[in-house]
């Protein structure tokens, strides 16, 4: 199987139906961090298409030594702060949520209920992201959501490896503490954790 590089590589190279590959690769993931950034399912899908469209217009500006993640995370996290200014502008975003974990396959009524329940925690940890500062949340974003090893974030965020370590440990805790002050039993920042890594992996 061939790795993002290799792809991008071909598809700069004319193999251009290889980008599909890239897009089934990393759709989920950058949806699930554009609805926890824009806390509005549309539009995160929006800003996802509008993200890849940009990344295969701009795919000759892309370089091979680089992460392919870290240049496409740089691509949505721009397209988010971009479409993030243009709803304020437009609507007033209060009291919006998630639907990410919506489905539309037939499910029996306990099904229908623990997704529901999904719903409603991932909707409680997207507005706490939203309450950190924006370094702090989007480098939980690209840690958790989008996987990035601490080099590839430091190159998103434009600062040192130890720089995206304290980034990503300072929005943790903060973002524990919010949900301790909010007696919230259900979730806690820990859960990012359990999906992709731990908080013991931060030195």
């Amino acid at each position: 199987m061939l790795n993002d590089q290799e792809i991008m590589e071909r598809v700069r190279s004319g193999q251009v139906e290889l980008f599909d590959e890239l897009v089934n690769r990393h759709r989920p993931s950058m949806l699930r961090a554009a609805v926890s950034k824009l806390r509005d399912q549309a539009v995160a899908e929006e800003a996802v298409q509008d993200a890849f469209l940009a990344a295969f217009a701009y795919r000759h500006t892309y370089r091979p030594e680089h992460s392919f993640r870290g240049w496409l995370w740089t691509i949505l996290l721009n397209t988010c702060r971009g479409l993030a200014k243009r709803e304020l502008g437009r609507i007033d975003r209060a009291g919006r949520h998630s639907e990410f974990t919506a489905a539309a396959e037939p499910c029996s009524s306990g099904d229908a209920l623990s997704r529901l329940v999904r719903a409603e925690q991932a909707a409680l940890l997207f507005r706490f992201l939203d309450e950190l500062p924006e370094p702090q949340a989007d480098a939980l974003r690209l840690r958790f959501f989008g996987e990035l090893k601490f080099d590839e974030i430091a190159h998103v965020m434009k600062c040192s490896t130890n720089g995206a370590k304290q980034r990503v440990r300072s929005g943790l805790e903060r973002l524990s503490a919010n949900l301790r002050r909010a007696d919230v039993s259900s979730i806690d920042a820990s859960d990012l954790s359990r999906s992709h890594g731990s908080e013991g992996e931060i030195k």
